[in-house]
């Protein structure tokens, strides 16, 4: 038996269900093939439990600082087995949720490994069981995965990745994280709250190498506050487990012991081998190419999410899904500027940023003036004991236009939202009213600043 579909989507992760939901909106007859769990590595062993983890270790750092803000709390401590257990029933109740969005949208759920054998022919393989799907348009949503470094092979025990991270059922006394990017220093303020000796070795030279260098430098001696050791510049050239502990060899000859070894290098694309060679899929490395209309090589195949390897990030996904939906139910629709979907990074202090950095410009030769503005100068956030970080506002001296902004500090990766629809704008940021007291006023005063003209930023020298 042969089932058809106007639209077939493969995976349900971010981008995947994004893409089918939109297509069923548009009055298309669609399909979802998931091998795995709904909602993918988004949902069940990425941002949601890393969020719910990371929201327990908040708590757990302001019971900590409450004497600050005159509070007394006599005795508190981390029920590992309560975080965990919260942690789980939200991933389990928001899969629940996307079931019931997903059925309501009337696409039909098909479980089950996805070939694709043709441009509109799918096999999926179920235990034993086999269904052929046909459909006029398909988009490839199958995701990423850790990135493996060979000499170092995670055993699922002692040597792990982020998603047996998650799953811990003990506080390790101590972890060695390999990988001062996202996922490494995130799970790093995680553990080190929870009171683990975390130690992070990055072989580039600062935290967070994406970004700009003074966001490293704030984070680096942030995390030395939380007992977070930064050993950047560094590769790990082996480990080796024994006596219940890894013993970590840097390439400088130190060595470091710990009951844990957390792999967090990154995510790879991943798409199904044979769903490339039956395409003659063009790819670049892992990940499948595609044109800023999310199409491949193949008439009638696009490809969205962690699988193009454009982002690696959720909303990254939802934007190119919207794309494709477009594209495969017969509209024309093209991707925005990458640099345009904000970055955010959910660490103790969170950074996030949209647009061009400094460092970025300068590379491309383009003028700026930066803006600057302190939480330490805002009234609230001095109010709320929250006054780590700044917000820089790249402008471009040439044309007047605002073509970047980075922000280290608390709950920045809300405010980032706030800058991205700014950017763009032809509305003079001095007719925009702030409210006060608020955090988004540090916002306002990088901006202005970017043009010289804020009123609580001293005149620069």
């Amino acid at each position: 038996m042969t089932e058809s579909f106007n639209v077939v989507v493969v995976g349900s992760g971010p981008g995947g269900y994004a893409a089918a939901i939109r297509c069923a909106q548009k009055g298309a007859s669609v399909a979802i093939v998931e091998k795995d769990l709904v909602g993918g590595t988004c949902l069940n062993n990425g941002c949601v439990p890393s969020k719910a983890l990371l929201a327990s270790a908040h708590t757990l750092l302001m019971a900590k600082n409450a004497a600050m803000m005159g509070i007394d709390i006599p005795t508190y401590s981390a029920n590992w087995s309560n975080i965990q257990k919260r942690k789980d029933a939200i991933v389990s109740g928001f899969r629940k949720g996307l079931t019931g969005l997903i059925r309501a949208n009337k696409i039909k759920m098909i479980q089950g490994r996805g070939i694709v054998t043709g441009p509109n022919k799918l096999v999926v393989e179920n235990d034993s069981t086999q269904l052929e799907v046909e459909a006029d348009k398909i988009i490839l949503a199958t995701g990423s995965k850790s990135v493996e470094i060979p000499a170092i092979p995670c055993n699922g025990t002692n040597i792990i990745t982020s998603k047996e991270a998650l799953e811990l059922k003990q506080i390790p006394q101590s972890m060695v994280i390999i990988g001062g990017g996202v996922i490494g220093c995130e799970l790093a303020c995680v553990y080190s709250t929870m009171g683990t000796k975390v130690t992070i070795i990055e072989a580039l030279s600062r935290l967070i190498p994406m970004e700009d260098e003074w966001v490293g430098r704030i984070l680096s001696r942030e995390f030395r506050k939380l007992g977070i050791e930064s050993l950047t510049s560094q590769k790990v050239i082996s480990t080796e487990p024994t006596d219940g502990l890894v013993k970590v060899t840097l390439e400088d000859g130190q060595t470091i012991q710990a009951e844990k070894v957390l792999v967090g290098v990154g995510r790879k694309a991943i798409c199904d081998k044979e769903t490339i060679d039956n395409l003659g899929l063009a790819m670049n490395g892992s990940a499948v190419a595609i044109n800023n209309k999310m199409e491949t090589n193949v008439k009638g195949v696009y490809a969205i999410g962690d699988v193009v390897g454009t982002t690696y990030l959720a909303h990254g996904g939802f934007a190119e899904a919207e794309i494709a939906a477009d594209n495969a139910t017969g509209h024309d629709a093209e991707m925005c500027d990458y640099s345009l979907i904000p970055r955010a990074v959910y660490t103790f202090p969170e950074i996030a940023s949209v647009g061009k950095s400094e460092e970025t410009c300068q590379k491309e030769g383009i003028d700026v003036s930066v803006g600057r503005s302190f939480f330490k100068a805002n009234g609230r956030s001095v109010g709320h004991n929250e006054t780590v970080g700044e917000i820089r506002v790249v402008r471009n001296k040439a044309n007047e236009k605002i073509i970047g902004i980075t922000m280290v500090g608390s709950a920045v990766t809300e405010l980032i939202s706030a800058a991205r629809a700014l950017i763009g704008s032809n509305e003079k940021i001095t007719d925009i009213t702030f409210p006060h007291p608020t955090v988004s006023e540090v916002l306002k005063e990088a901006w202005e600043d970017a043009f010289k003209i804020s009123l609580h930023t001293p005149p620069s020298v």
